[in-house]
């Protein structure tokens, strides 16, 4: 591939990733709907802020798997969850649960090849409920849980973190060393959720490094 069309290739990936993550993180848990079907963590009912699900087209393109047959944990932050994996759709990641992890299968490369590239992980916090993104996530100190050094694991593979970044939805597809294929490099993406109650307007992002 050529200079250009690889840098073409690049542009095109961040500038997807920077839409798509707007729509994460923007769901909380509300009163009980009948017939609703989908919980939380910690069984609680989820309802959808109006307008903000994905539709039943997307879903059925999305190919959505809540779980895939192995384990995303990190046990310092006791986050121990399926791996699910879905597609980008319309510029979008929405995934539909609250109880799992999602390998992007169109970004990056499945975690069976993670030595080759990079590996990306999404998951949903809530504002008023318990998602796997809120164990990564502290919320009165805007910052993460998870601590340079501590254990990300799926499957047999580990990673080592290595660091965090919390930056504006907006912004994150200007991130471009996040995008940049590194081997062995695994991004992990939730929103961070706001003290105030308010919908997040930030994402944390934290990577890692493949160290078996």
């Amino acid at each position: 591939m050529s200079r250009s069309r690889t840098d073409r290739a690049v542009n095109r990936v961040v500038a997807l990733v920077a839409v798509a993550l707007i729509a994460v993180g923007i769901w909380r848990v509300l009163a009980p709907e009948p017939d609703s079907g989908t919980l939380d963590m910690a069984g609680n009912p989820v309802a959808l802020e109006p307008g903000t699900g994905p539709t039943e087209d997307q879903l059925k393109q999305m190919d959505v798997v809540e779980d895939a047959g192995e384990r995303f944990r990190v046990p310092s932050v006791d986050l121990d969850v399926p791996l699910g994996a879905l597609d980008v759709v319309d510029n979008t990641i929405n995934p539909p649960g609250f109880t799992s992890a999602y390998q992007v299968r169109n970004l990056g490369v499945p975690f069976e090849d993670a030595a080759t590239g990079t590996v990306y992980v999404v998951m949903h916090s809530l504002r008023a409920g318990v998602g796997p993104g809120n164990h990564l996530i502290d919320v009165k100190e805007q910052a993460s849980r998870v601590e340079p050094g501590a254990t990300i694991t799926i499957g047999d593979h580990t990673w080592t973190a290595t660091g965090d970044l919390t930056v504006t939805k907006f912004d994150l597809g200007a991130q471009k060393d996040l995008f940049d294929g590194t081997p062995g490099r695994l991004v992990v993406i939730t929103c961070q959720q706001r003290s105030d109650g308010k919908a997040a307007v930030d994402n944390l992002v934290i990577t890692a490094q493949l160290t078996s």
